[in-house]
Formats: C-alpha cells, structure tokens, sequence
C-alpha cells in the first residue's frame, strides 16, 4: 500500500484512536460510518458475509472520508492476507494468535522480502494498478501496512512474552470476553480484574513498541481505556449500533 495511512500516522504520533467492526456488506454504510470522524474500520471476513471484491470498494469509501481500512481475516492464511492487502487496506488484523509462531506467520505472510515472504504483483490497488510503482510499492508497503494480532485465549496469555516479542508486530488486540474466562470471571469485563490484567498486557506490549487495543462496549469504558495507556479503540459493531439505536426509538414508543 503506497498510500497515506493515515491510522499509522496518528499513532506514531501517541495519538489514541477510535473505530469499529463492519460486518454489513454495504458500501453506502460504510460511507455513513467514516463520515461520523472515526478513524479507522476493521471490514471483518471472520464473521461478516464480506467478500473481497466488496470489501476493496468498502476500501475506496473509507480513504475518500481519510478514514483507514483495516480488514480481520478469518486465519493465518497466507492467501487471505495477500488478498486482503493487495485491495489497499491499511491494515491486516488476525484473530486467536497463541504462540510466537503464530506471529512470526502473520509477518511473513504480510511483508515483502527481505522482511517476509509476501507474494507480490503490482497490478493492485494496493501498487496503483502499474508496475512503475514496483519499488514504491515493496518499499512503501513494510514501512505502511500495519499488522495487528488478536490475543484471545489462555495460552495467548500465557506466552505474551514471546509474542510480543516479534519484530514488525504493530497492534496487539485484547479480547475482553476471552479474558474475562481466563481469569475465571466470564463475562465480567468492568470487573478490577479485567483492568489490572490489561495493565500488564499495556505494559509488556509497551516495552516492546507494540500499540495496545481492545473493544469498548459503552461509552464510559472507553475513558478508562486510554486511562491505561490503550491506543487502539474498537467501539462496537455496526449491526449493534443500528439495532441498538432503533430498538431505543421502539422502548421509547411503546411507552405511550
């Protein structure tokens, strides 16, 4: 991707940011969404009916808002990844990282050599559709595309460590429900504990360069979150805040 990310650009510059997951197959929502002033949107293939075809113009109507698209895939699959980023999304996210190996794929699979081993053709969105942006496009893309892993479960936990200490490794995702069961507490995500334990989670990533994340479900967690040094703010999801809103409208109704 040889154009400007602007996610990357905020970050770099200790800026907290806010977005949210898209599942809704629509171009036309995705525009209502970026015009809102988030700053980015995860099109999620893991579990939205998202193809890649629409998800490359869901792109095109995030960059025209200056709203950065990332996209979750459903594995650490090496086509996957390469699809989802020729389209010119700013960002790969991949879900249920556990080791250190699962990390050190993710980044073989999102870099161009000598970082990885991602397959290349410029005849993309993501290199402007020519090959005279060869070189831009090699360089410019490992230096541009974020890579972001989801920590969801126990042994993810466990060897946070190692993960975190991977190289090229931009965006660490905690799951708070996941979390939550870890910590025998499910469902529990206000609970002390939840916070304690992404305090450690902040400052192991911290210590390595990695920006922190996780998803706000209301509003007052997300003042809590970047209380403790989370950068990276993912509220809600689109079906939910369309149904949420309306299903309000409807409580309000009936009451007369």
């Amino acid at each position: 991707m040889i154009k400007t990310n602007y996610l990357k650009e905020k970050l770099m510059k200790d800026l907290p940011v806010i977005g949210t997951w898209v599942v809704v197959p629509s171009i036309n929502n995705i525009d209502i969404i970026s015009s809102s002033g988030v700053d980015f949107v995860i099109i999620d293939r893991e579990h939205g009916p998202i193809t890649f075809e629409t998800a490359q113009e869901m792109s095109i109507a995030c960059q025209a808002r200056n709203v950065s698209p990332l996209m979750r895939v459903g594995d650490i699959e090496k086509s996957f990844i390469q699809n989802a980023l020729d389209i010119g999304v700013h960002g790969i996210q991949i879900p249920n990282i556990e080791t250190k190996h699962d990390a050190l794929k993710v980044v073989n699979y999102s870099k161009y050599p000598p970082i990885g081993n991602r397959g290349f053709s410029p005849f993309t969105r993501a290199g402007d559709y020519t090959n005279l942006n060869s070189k831009k496009l090699l360089e410019g893309s490992n230096n541009n595309t974020l890579v972001v892993l989801n920590i969801e479960g126990k042994d993810a936990i466990k060897n946070i460590d190692e993960i975190v200490s991977v190289k090229y490794v931009d965006i660490i995702f905690v799951g708070l429900f996941d979390l939550s069961k870890e910590l025998n507490i499910p469902g529990e995500i206000e609970n002390p504990k939840i916070f304690d334990a992404l305090k450690l989670i902040a400052k192991k990533c911290q210590d390595n360069g990695i920006w922190v994340g996780t998803i706000a479900t209301n509003l007052n967690q997300i003042e809590k979150f970047i209380g403790i040094g989370l950068k990276y703010i993912v509220y809600g999801v689109d079906c939910n805040l369309l149904k949420s809103s309306y299903e309000n409208a409807v409580k309000h109704f009936r009451q007369f």
